[in-house]
């Protein structure tokens, strides 16, 4: 994978290098926050391993102008600081839309495990987003065709990929335009002296 490697200690950055290198990905570096923004805009970077105190711009301001861009492709962002993982590091980090936490001193070992599970995610993202494009759907009935052009729910298709379950509701749009004027119809069809709609006729008996 191609990896930006954001870090302003020197010494820090080098080592984040060659670890990388080591495990067979490719590396671009920044030295502060702002060098980072610029390098992700410019190339197609899937994986960020950002320290989190740097000048200009910190890993989780990063982090947060990764997450805001509209129509690119996922990211996945690591975060590497000396801080303690305590539970409101780990908090601030998971709400600027960090998606793991390592610590000071880096440890080889738990980085490519790390890796490995963004790999994952990744090519998981990227098959859902070339689902969502190629995926051929009814105008009519919202039925999705598959591989073997079998017609089938879009709750089935993706319950028999993923294993979710769907839970329905109504959307407001469709209370109004569907439900209410069902429920209009009903409420007619019990006055007094109104004929049911689509009522059947019992038979008149032979004379």
């Amino acid at each position: 994978m191609k990896i930006l490697a954001a870090e302003d200690d020197a010494v820090a950055r080098a080592v984040l290098k060659k670890a990388l290198e080591k495990l067979g990905h490719e590396v671009l570096l920044a030295n502060d926050g702002e060098a980072a923004w610029e390098l992700v805009q410019q190339d197609l970077v899937r994986v960020v391993v950002s320290d989190w105190m740097m000048p200009l711009a910190d890993g989780l301001e990063l982090c947060r102008r990764i997450r805001r861009r509209v129509g690119s492709e996922y990211v996945y962002f690591i975060l590497v600081t000396a801080r303690d993982a305590s539970a409101d590091n780990q908090t601030e980090a998971a709400d600027a839309g960090v998606d793991d936490f390592l610590t000071k001193p880096l440890d080889v070992s738990e980085l490519w495990t790390r890796l490995r599970v963004a790999e994952r995610i990744l090519r998981y993202t990227t098959q859902v987003q070339q689902l969502e494009e190629l995926l051929p759907i009814c105008s009519y009935c919202k039925k999705i065709r598959d591989d073997q052009n079998y017609w089938q729910q879009i709750e089935g298709y993706i319950s028999e990929r993923t294993g979710s379950d769907f839970s329905h509701s109504v959307c407001p749009d469709c209370y109004t335009r569907v439900v209410m004027p069902e429920l209009e119809k009903l409420r007619l069809s019990t006055l007094p002296g109104t004929r049911a709609p689509y009522a059947i006729e019992r038979p008149h008996p032979a004379p």
